[in-house]
């Protein structure tokens, strides 16, 4: 077996045993691919069965000169796994990064947006066009209900529960939640769907998703992260964001005003809520007014 049958067979591993959703497993993948790239340029042929752990300290030597920390960090925790599941499927017998260190990193902590600038970004949309009606609607469904871009992306028509005033989210590894949702979106993703979505001649295999491009197929991320970085042009705003700023602004908003991290934690789908705690270190002057508020010795 050469390198991309192994990559396939974990590709498979990773989706069938882990069930890991495709943006997952092609992260996992890149890294590999990184490693064989570097191995092509400096003539080096070797399987992944017979990689040595010099080989890969080289590699990560090499990687640090391209990279950050954080994403040398990420890269080595990539290929343990690879190696993990090699061992797994008793290919070898040992992982040749065992005694590699990921390098230390700081916490980082999310950019988020004030209430002021998401209404800014919102109100630059040019609402004569299709487009800007959708547009309209996918920010205020991003900021509402603190969505990933996959899980936006891939929404459902049959995921809307607005009886209940829930929508169905399907998030990581296939995990699924209920969000609650407000009435003021819900009546803009009504307005989208009567005003503009039906004009739209869907594709085959998309009847059911709810944001659609002009060809009527789903929108991509890449789409997703354009509208926004063309609007935040438009308004002047002088931050770097994506469409992950207005899910941290969405915990970060509800933090503040006085929501409590288990519930912040479940809408938000985290696994584990030491993620969601990164929030409470947003707004120290948040946590002072808690302090004086509610400390007997205040």
């Amino acid at each position: 077996m050469n390198w991309s049958s192994y990559i396939k067979s974990y590709q498979s591993y990773l989706k069938i045993e882990r069930g890991l959703s495709a943006n997952t497993i092609a992260n996992y993948t890149f890294d590999i691919e990184r490693l064989c790239s570097y191995l092509d340029r400096h003539g080096i042929n070797v399987s992944p069965v017979k990689i040595s752990e010099q080989t890969l300290q080289e590699f990560i030597y090499f990687t640090a000169k391209e990279v950050n920390a954080r994403s040398q960090a990420r890269i080595i925790s990539g290929l343990k796994s690879f190696f993990s599941y090699l061992i797994f499927e008793d290919f070898r017998e040992d992982n040749p990064l065992e005694l590699i260190e990921t390098p230390r990193i700081g916490r980082k902590l999310p950019d988020t947006l004030s209430l002021e600038e998401i209404d800014a970004l919102i109100a630059a949309i040019d609402l004569s066009t299709d487009e800007g009606e959708r547009n309209r609607t996918i920010l205020e469904t991003l900021y509402c209900c603190g969505l990933r871009v996959s899980e936006l992306v891939s929404l459902k028509i049959s995921d809307l529960f607005f009886d209940e005033g829930f929508i169905k989210i399907t998030g990581k590894g296939n995990k699924q939640r209920f969000v609650p949702i407000s009435t003021s979106t819900q009546k803009y993703i009504e307005l989208y769907k009567s005003q503009v979505r039906s004009h739209v001649s869907i594709q085959k295999g998309f009847e059911d998703t709810l944001f659609l491009n002009r060809r009527g197929k789903q929108l991509t991320r890449a789409m997703i992260f354009t509208i926004i970085k063309n609007l935040a042009v438009k308004t002047n705003l002088q931050k770097t964001i994506s469409p992950h700023t207005f899910r941290h602004s969405f915990a970060s908003h509800l933090l503040q005003n006085g929501a409590d991290l288990r519930s912040i934690q479940m809408m938000l789908g985290h696994e584990s809520i030491t993620t969601t705690e990164i929030y409470v270190h947003l707004d120290s002057g948040h946590l002072t007014q808690i302090l004086l508020s509610f400390h007997p010795r205040k």
